[in-house]
């Protein structure tokens, strides 16, 4: 049984991997294409993601790839439950950090990954040099009473719990069960992923986005994922509420 919560690896942790894999020319320039799944919704938000409030903060977020994505996807946050994350993100946001970078990893039936990386990222390319953080790592708010369900929106970290900077991931399944759980263990020692938030508008959007052209590269240490080609990137990120 693959161990899930391994693989939302972010930041060093992440860069570090792809940096190993090496650089530009040879078979990274074959690699195959994967092929996208059949058009359809990504997921059914469930019921049980509690409403955050008419007053919540809410975030846009302009996505296109120029052939096929395009269109605003609205985050709303839980500054409530979780006002250390949703404070760490609105100040990416204002402070202008997410526009040009890219969602750098799909992981098909699991999670859409960015926050990263400015683009262009190319197969083949060096991987690029992260973006440097306007900020330092957070305490991990994992046991906020939110849970990884569909279409919730979470911070990407490494395997050190309080790690998470710039890096988020949007839930394309219900990630709180079984393998690929991603909630903090009712017992144990084992941490979680910290969602903040979810995703109340624009959910055509990110279906878009799990179906476009995305292209498998060696670079990545995690079977299935791939980097979308041409890059999904987000054109702006404004909080507008």
């Amino acid at each position: 049984m693959k161990n899930w919560t391994h693989r939302l690896v972010a930041a060093l942790a992440t860069s570090s991997l792809l940096a190993a894999c090496g650089g530009g020319g040879g078979d990274f320039w074959t690699a195959p294409q994967v092929t996208p799944p059949a058009a359809g919704p990504v997921c059914t938000a469930s019921a049980a993601i509690p409403d955050p409030g008419a007053t919540a903060p809410q975030v846009t977020l302009a996505v296109s790839n120029g052939v096929g994505v395009s269109g605003n996807v609205v985050l709303t946050l839980d500054a409530n439950r979780a006002p250390i994350t949703t404070a760490n993100f609105l100040a990416y946001v204002n402070a202008g950090f997410f526009n040009g970078t890219v969602i750098h990893r799909r992981s098909p039936n699991f999670v859409l990954q960015g926050g990263g990386w400015a683009g262009p990222i190319t197969v083949g390319n060096p991987w690029p040099t992260r973006k440097a953080n306007s900020t330092g790592p957070i305490v991990l708010e994992d046991n906020a009473g939110l849970s990884n369900l569909c279409l919730t929106v979470a911070m990407a970290r490494t395997p050190s719990p309080d790690s998470a900077t710039s890096e988020f991931f949007i839930n394309i399944a219900n990630n709180n069960t079984g393998p690929s759980n991603l909630d903090r263990p009712a017992t144990g020692p084992g941490r979680g992923y910290a969602v903040f938030g979810s995703v109340t508008s624009g959910a055509s959007v990110v279906t878009a986005m799990t179906t476009a052209a995305c292209s498998s590269w060696a670079a990545y240490p995690f079977a299935g994922d791939c980097l979308p080609a041409p890059n999904i990137t987000i054109t702006s990120a404004t909080r507008t509420r």
